[in-house]
């Protein structure tokens, strides 16, 4: 068992974040305010009582999606978060490599895309549909088996593929030979 810390967040990360959680905060406060409180409107005056939880929901919602380690044990690559972890088998990995290239014109499918993390379902021609839990794209590590394609971001990716590598027997090194 050994756990490998998440990359540092990358600036593009940190901006995202920042200017991502101020916006919804600050439209939630705006839109909740800027609704009268007369009477007149209680529809309206409920809703403007509910808008500003809902913009927090969200930015508290992402706080609890930040990848912060990983752990590899036996089989299984654990992803932790801050109240839990989410196990990925490793059984049947193929391959596994670093690519600060892997995510590049990658396109959302599901999940997060920068506020606090880059975590979800993705695609992207060179992988295909993959998972991401990512802090940082340029230190990304690929994991590839029949069934699944995961990227993760550890703060020393090369580190974490020799351990992959010693981990699970068989794994090779190294992105897939491209086919002429």
């Amino acid at each position: 068992m050994r756990r490998f810390e998440a990359a540092p967040w990358s600036t593009a990360l940190r901006l995202v974040s920042f200017l991502g959680a101020g916006v919804l905060l600050a439209v939630g406060y705006t839109v909740g305010r800027a609704i009268p409180r007369t009477g007149h409107a209680p529809v309206a005056e409920a809703a403007g009582r509910v808008v500003l939880p809902v913009f927090l929901l969200v930015v508290v919602g992402s706080l609890l999606f930040v990848v912060t380690g990983y752990h590899l044990e036996g089989t299984s690559l654990l992803v932790h978060r801050p109240l839990w972890q989410s196990r990925i088998d490793l059984r049947g990995l193929e391959r596994v490599w670093h690519d600060p290239a892997a995510m590049r014109r990658s396109l959302r499918l599901f999940g997060n895309g920068g506020l606090f993390s880059i975590t979800g379902l993705y695609r992207n021609s060179t992988l295909g549909t993959y998972r991401a839990f990512v802090t940082d794209p340029a230190r990304a590590v690929v994991l590839r088996s029949p069934a699944r394609v995961v990227v993760v971001s550890p703060a020393s990716p090369l580190e974490f593929v020799s351990h992959v590598a010693t981990l699970v027997p068989g794994v090779a090194v190294g992105p897939a030979p491209r086919r002429a």
